[in-house]
């Protein structure tokens, strides 16, 4: 477990499941993703690949919560190994649900993220973000991320922004 000013992160439990389809199957939540609200059958293989690489890694993604409403999850986010292309990075990403939005949570979510990674020794992270999800791009941003390129990773829609942050 670790903290911010404002949030907690921990890691995954089994009866985290729940908050965590309700979250990735919401609509709102998706709405920058083109394989939209994800299928209770996509939410467990999910799920079980974050166990997994928890498992391997000793780190992934956590759930995480407000200090001042621990019992509430806003999220789920955090580092893991993922393809880009054909090349595997240490990738950054979140999902908050909406009523976590326009709270500061996700920059201040990143920045933690970020200053983690450095700590145990990585000198690179990567994050990939939709053109059309300008919120996402401005943490990013915020949190120090520099575009350095895009990333054909959806068939048949535009291309998403690869940023990268190096120690």
């Amino acid at each position: 477990m670790t903290a911010t000013e404002r949030l907690i992160l921990r890691r995954p439990a089994k009866e985290d499941f729940e908050r965590f389809f309700e979250i990735n199957h919401d609509p709102q939540t998706n709405i920058h993703n083109p394989g939209g609200p994800m299928s209770f059958e996509k939410a467990e293989s999910t799920f079980a690949k974050m166990f997994d690489h928890w498992k391997t890694h000793n780190f992934g993604s956590w759930v995480i919560v407000e200090k001042d409403n621990p019992e509430n999850i806003i999220g789920f986010g955090g580092l893991s190994y993922k393809l880009y292309g054909e090349e595997e990075k240490l990738n950054l990403g979140y999902r908050l649900a909406s009523q976590a939005w326009g709270k500061g949570y996700a920059t201040e979510f990143t920045k933690k993220a970020i200053d983690l990674a450095f700590t145990e020794g990585n000198k690179e992270i990567f994050a990939i973000v939709r053109p059309s999800n300008i919120a996402s791009v401005k943490v990013l941003e915020k949190a120090g991320m520099i575009q350095i390129g895009t990333l054909n990773d959806v068939p048949g829609q535009p291309e998403s922004l690869v940023y990268r942050i190096q120690k």
